[in-house]
């Protein structure tokens, strides 16, 4: 199997691009990862944000195969703490799907065309968070959820 994870517009902070890569690095030891960046939408001012959900809609959608499981980071998405996250994993892992796609969406979240191919939604926190930061915290609790199926040290009980 492996995991992907889309998001819309590149990280403009070093340090956190750094870090991003440092966990992709780690996690690279348990399973094929790979961050895939959608541009920015050029000429949102004059768009709607209905516009700009579709639009991204379309280029989130153009990378998904009928064969993968999409599952949404979204506000309102299930929340679970990290032991629950790596069974959540595991259980995909078991199921002999061959790719999770997960999706950070854009500033004003995703589009109906979206939410209807999506297999579930996620929740990160009740908070908000930089959808940059969050790339990172997601990629940090990927990492974290593999040390805990090996049963590694990194994550504390």
């Amino acid at each position: 199997m492996q995991i992907k994870l889309i998001a819309i517009g590149k990280t403009d902070n070093k340090q956190l691009q750094t870090l991003i890569e440092d966990y992709q690095k780690r996690l690279g030891f348990y399973i094929k990862f790979s961050l895939d960046i959608i541009p920015d939408i050029k000429k949102v001012k004059h768009l709607s944000e209905a516009q700009q959900k579709e639009k991204e809609g379309e280029l989130i959608l153009a990378k998904v195969q009928n064969s993968d499981v999409l599952i949404l980071l979204d506000e309102n998405g299930k929340q679970m703490n990290s032991m629950a996250f790596s069974n959540y994993i595991q259980k995909h892992l078991n199921s002999g799907i061959k790719q999770i796609i997960f999706v950070i969406g854009g500033p004003y979240g995703f589009s109906n065309a979206v939410y209807k191919r999506a297999n579930s939604k996620l929740g990160l926190s009740l908070m908000t968070f930089s959808h940059q930061m969050v790339r990172l915290f997601f990629i940090e609790q990927l990492y974290r959820g593999f040390t805990i199926l090996k049963n590694e040290p990194y994550h504390h009980r």
